[in-house]
């Protein structure tokens, strides 16, 4: 693919902002910043694009993913929210489904609420549309107007049966807009399906989130026009696919980032062969795992940091463990993260007087060659790694792990402790994925992206038994470089709940003509040529009386019914009683292609010859080891092991 301008793929993490840059003549750059440096700049994806881009040079596409909505859900950190819902329903949402994930806890602590007040709407519409209470709009209007005053400016408003019989919902929303509020999320948009808890937890959610996103939004333009305004700026939503800035939703934000990086591992190592992949993303904060098979793995029902999510998002598990996971002895045990060291202040090996993490027990340990690590650190971002800061740390750690076990330990011995505990972590979130749901983890490849995944790949896959490990050249910025290979992606559901019949079927057959049309009209101001859209329609069907809806594409009576009944028994190893079927869902999915890009190929290989050496602690020992670079390496390399790859 050749450009004519400028784009930018770029996946702004918690520690470190990944930059690829397609060159108006199809040449690739790459760049990484720390996410937040408020000495040096105020935004990372602006400046990296100012540091690369000429003046006079034009943008045609900015592509990013963001953990902004992520970092704002698990934090708290969102927007003040007001919730409306019916009365006698205040509650509902607090109580939940009554989930008991570790049953034998006595002492029950839950996720803080993300709504800062309730507001019950003295209203009732039944299941049929029969309107049982009419709705008192002075008195919403009061509560309203008490929460705005209070500093409030985001609602949410989910009234049960809303889904289906919306007048209730658009008169609050109207008011809401007519006192002030600035965010106003209606369940009938923002997720229109049955279920109430799941359908106002979105809602909620979309309330909290979107407000964040937008703010952020606004000022990352602001930035960009100091450099050079891009025609279309575009978010990863967590299914996986792109769309415009201007629609982009707090509910499509929570795995922005993660996504891109299941994007760019399939796009990459499919091409390269590879059938049956685990990704392995580890970053500066968090190390995110996936799977594939052959097709993506989305689900339409999440729960992240005790938000439930009714809304497509790529299957990926994330643990608290990544480069920056600060490393602790208590208790007599070596302890890794959940908390991070983040970009400010860092690992102690950054120069911000940071505490000791993950990244710094690789340091000490030779695992990564600091004269071959970029100079990006001290005052004027220009300093290589503080290495005997990390020295003394450990030394010190060390002093007290022997003190209080009585036995005499080294700093080195303390490193590989902690590397231990964080590689376990690690081969745990894969088993998750993949041995707990039957699949043996050895007949897959090992694909390591990421800034800190390299560093410990080869550990997770012999704790895993896995024989193959694979690094994209541009493993490092994987989830960025994903960016540039995810198309644009529309999604539109309606919940039917009408019997599987002929009668059935014609109406839903009516209804997903028109999400197909909505689809293609947004894929259409989205900038994608007619020729490169493409839909996929399903429909979820349920037993009557039954909750658990299987989602099936859509067809001819015969082979839905089919379809449903082999993913049932597969599910639940009996037969569905088939004469019982109701449509619930129906679901429209428009994919748009931009353009076709291709990973440039490699030279063939001559003899490798390492490009330094380094000291590296292997068991019990010092040793030297040869480091090669990774550019400096053809097609076809064979290196004899143990050794160092060090890329950009």
């Amino acid at each position: 693919m050749t450009a004519k301008r400028w784009q930018f793929w770029i996946d702004r993490g918690g520690t470190f902002t990944d930059v690829v840059a397609l060159r108006p003549d199809g040449r690739i750059e790459t760049a990484k910043l720390l996410s937040e440096n408020p000495d040096q700049y105020r935004d990372a994806a602006a400046e990296s694009i100012r540091r690369i881009v000429a003046d006079g040079d034009g943008i045609e596409a900015v592509k990013m993913g963001t953990t902004v909505a992520t970092n704002a859900l698990l934090e708290r950190r969102g927007t003040p929210t007001v919730l409306v819902v019916t009365e006698g329903f205040r509650d509902a949402l607090t109580i939940g489904y009554q989930n008991r994930p570790d049953i034998f806890a006595l002492n029950i602590l839950k996720p803080a609420p993300i709504h800062a007040r309730v507001v019950e709407a003295r209203e009732r519409i039944d299941a049929h549309g029969n309107v049982l209470v009419a709705l008192d709009e002075a008195a919403v209007r009061d509560s309203l107007a008490e929460s705005f005053d209070r500093g409030i400016r985001a609602v949410a408003i989910c009234l049960v049966h809303g889904y289906r019989f919306r007048e209730h919902e658009v008169r609050i929303a109207a008011i809401a807009s007519s006192i002030g509020f600035t965010q106003v999320s209606v369940s009938h948009d923002v997720e229109p399906l049955i279920k109430f808890v799941s359908r106002g937890e979105t809602t909620l959610a979309d309330a909290y989130l979107t407000p964040v996103l937008s703010a952020y939004i606004s000022d990352l333009q602001t930035e960009l026009a100091t450099v050079a305004a891009p025609e279309r700026l575009l978010f990863m939503q967590s299914n996986g696919g792109l769309t415009l800035a201007a629609q982009f939703r707090g509910k499509n934000s929570v795995l922005s980032g993660p996504a891109a990086g299941v994007v760019g591992m399939v796009e990459t190592a499919s091409k390269a062969g590879f059938r049956r992949l685990i990704g392995f993303d580890m970053g500066g904060t968090s190390t995110d795992v996936s799977a594939w098979s052959g097709r993506y793995e989305r689900s339409n029902d999440s729960e992240i940091a005790g938000v439930r999510l009714r809304a497509p998002m790529m299957k990926i598990h994330t643990i608290a463990a990544g480069g920056g996971s600060i490393l602790t002895y208590r208790d007599q045990r070596y302890q890794v993260g959940p908390e991070s060291a983040g970009a400010v202040p860092g690992p102690a090996c950054y120069r911000r007087d940071g505490p000791l993490a993950v990244t710094d027990a690789n340091v000490l340990l030779g695992r990564i060659p600091v004269d071959q690590f970029p100079r990006v650190f001290g005052p004027e971002a220009n300093q290589p790694l503080d290495t005997a800061v990390v020295r003394d740390r450990f030394a010190e750690l060390a002093a007290e792990v022997s003190a209080d076990t009585g036995r005499t330990v080294l700093p080195e011995t303390v490193a590989e402790g902690f590397l231990t505990v964080a590689v376990e972590s690690m081969a745990n979130a894969i088993r998750k994925i993949t041995i707990e749901r039957g699949e043996d983890v050895r007949d897959f490849v090992l694909c390591s992206f990421g800034g800190a995944a390299g560093q410990h790949a080869c550990r997770v896959a012999e704790v895993l038994g896995m024989r193959q490990v694979w690094l994209h050249p541009m493993a490092g910025v994987l989830s960025a470089y994903g960016m540039g290979l995810s198309d644009i992606r529309v999604e539109r559901q309606a919940s039917i709940d009408a019997p599987f019949a002929s009668a059935g079927l014609d109406d839903t057959g009516r209804r997903i003509h028109e999400l197909l049309t909505e689809v293609d009209a947004s894929l259409g101001d989205q900038h994608v040529p007619p020729a490169n859209r493409s839909f996929e329609r399903h429909v979820g069907l349920r037993v009557r009386g039954a909750d658990t809806i299987i989602e099936v594409p859509w067809g001819d009576e015969a082979s839905m019914s089919n379809a449903f009944a082999a993913a049932y028994r597969n599910r639940f190893g009996a037969e569905p009683d088939s004469d019982k079927l109701v449509i619930a869902v129906a679901r429209v999915e428009g994919m748009g292609v931009e353009a076709t890009f291709t990973d440039p190929d490699n030279d063939p290989a001559g003899e490798p010859l390492p490009a330094a050496s380094t000291r590296k602690w292997e068991g019990d020992a010092w040793r030297e080891e040869p480091v090669f670079e990774r550019d400096a390496l053809g097609a076809g390399s064979h290196i004899e092991g143990p050794a160092i790859i060090a890329e950009a």
